[in-house]
């Protein structure tokens, strides 16, 4: 395999998640974006908060991670979202070829 397949998770508004999954999709920066809602609890300038958001599940390859978080800072309305990248030890060969050219142009 030419690029290492990644996760990228980030949570989000309801009313973006569908917005920053399409763009990511349709620029082949993502392969497949799952989204799910979760509850978030967190505290943020030093008050809590408990949120219903939208946590996406980002396929993609290693050299498409600065693109992505560039298209999800540049869409999403929080001030300081989280993005995190995480490494895909292994999985099953064919998906993983394929999640590889869906984020080839």
């Amino acid at each position: 395999m030419d690029e290492k397949p990644i996760v990228v998770l980030t949570t989000a508004s309801p009313e973006i998640a569908g917005e920053i999954a399409r763009t990511l999709v349709e620029r082949h920066l993502a392969a497949c974006v799952n989204m799910s809602g979760v509850r978030s609890c967190y505290r943020w300038e030093g008050e809590f908060c408990d949120e219903e958001e939208v946590l996406l599940i980002i396929k993609t390859v290693e050299g498409k991670a600065d693109a992505v978080t560039d298209a999800i800072l540049a869409i999403h309305r929080y001030e300081l979202p989280e993005i995190l990248v995480l490494p895909v030890a292994s999985g099953y060969g064919p998906y993983l070829q394929w999640l590889i050219g869906e984020t080839t142009e």
